[in-house]
């Protein structure tokens, strides 16, 4: 009889070997990716947190491979959609078909209904196809023709955005944004990193491929499910969460702001700062895991006032100065 704590690929239920397999998902996606270490982590945060992450940067900068990569080292099922001006609503979550030869209508389901849905270029499709995906994003189903159909757990959306000053895109609303877990922003590589890139690719790296280049699955739902359950033991004590509370409110109150971060951001940022402890070798959180995540947890739940944003604030410096400034507990 097989161990119950053990899946049909081999990965184990125990909570050490859970974060071992995690944390070799680096290894693996850095085969196809060269640096962009804060995403990978950011990646791994949202799986653990039951979350979404959108990705945002210039075209280019390898947001897609990165979850294609994150997809090729998991063992999960995988779809992608490329979002573009002409997509419907049912071309993400599925419709009813017609059958000629039982005179009845069916569902057939769309991408939505998979482990990991990539994503692509989700600002450029106009916002009612934005929005096909609330649903799936918050209640883990879709509802057509009035009956709601389960989305398979795990269930992540991995986004990917260039930025709103691009031709093209169209902004997402505010409730679309408070959806994702994480935006974590894909900056420009370095002067090292980009030398890396194209030496791999002069020698015939090709990123169609990703198991040519060796990136195999190191990690399955099982340790994923065992992972949850030790992030779900590990312990916030009054403080941190006072500490959390704090922050949060502080962003309401900001003079540069016109929207602040609601409880839900507090609660995300919580759950992110509690995965990260425990992503670290920790079963407690302390408060520079609440630091390292504030920014990619709270920057898109925050709307800066336009004579701000013409000044040159940005979000991040707004929750930079906010972390500056709140009494850190000891």
């Amino acid at each position: 009889m097989m161990d119950p704590t053990t899946d049909n690929a081999g990965y184990t239920g125990d909570p050490g070997q859970a974060r071992a397999s995690l944390e070799a998902l680096r290894a693996e996606i850095a085969k196809a990716v060269v640096g962009q270490d804060p995403a990978v982590t950011g990646l791994v945060v949202a799986l653990l947190c039951r979350g979404h992450v959108l990705l945002e940067g210039v075209p280019g900068v390898a947001k897609t491979l990165l979850v294609r990569a994150l997809a090729s080292a998991l063992e999960l099922d995988t779809k992608r959609v490329q979002f573009t001006p002409d997509l419907m609503p049912s071309d993400v979550t599925g419709s009813l078909v017609y059958d000629a030869r039982t005179a009845e209508f069916s569902f057939q389901p769309g991408p939505v209904f998979t482990n990991l849905l990539l994503a692509d270029e989700i600002n450029r499709t106009p916002p009612k196809t934005q929005s096909s995906l609330l649903e799936a994003m918050e209640e883990r189903q879709v509802t057509v023709d009035g009956t709601p159909r389960p989305l398979p757990d795990p269930f992540l959306v991995a986004a990917t955005q260039n930025p709103v000053e691009y031709e093209g895109t169209y902004p997402l609303p505010e409730a679309q944004l408070d959806r994702f877990l994480l935006k974590l922003t894909i900056p420009l590589p370095s002067r090292q990193d980009e030398i890396d890139v194209l030496t791999r690719h002069a020698e015939g790296f090709n990123p169609r491929d990703l198991r040519a280049a060796g990136v195999r699955p190191v990690a399955g739902p099982a340790d994923l499910e065992a992972a949850r359950a030790a992030v779900a033991k590990t312990a916030i004590s009054p403080e941190i969460t006072a500490y959390v509370v704090d922050i949060c409110r502080a962003t309401r109150e900001s003079p540069s702001l016109t929207l602040g971060v609601s409880p839900r951001g507090a609660t995300a940022l919580l759950a992110t700062s509690r995965a990260w402890a425990w992503l670290t070798g920790r079963d407690y959180v302390i408060p520079d895991d609440v630091k390292a995540l504030a920014l990619p947890t709270l920057r898109h739940r925050v709307q800066l006032r336009p004579e701000a944003e013409m000044e040159g604030v940005t979000a991040d410096s707004v929750i930079n100065a906010i972390l500056a400034h709140v009494p850190v507990p000891r």
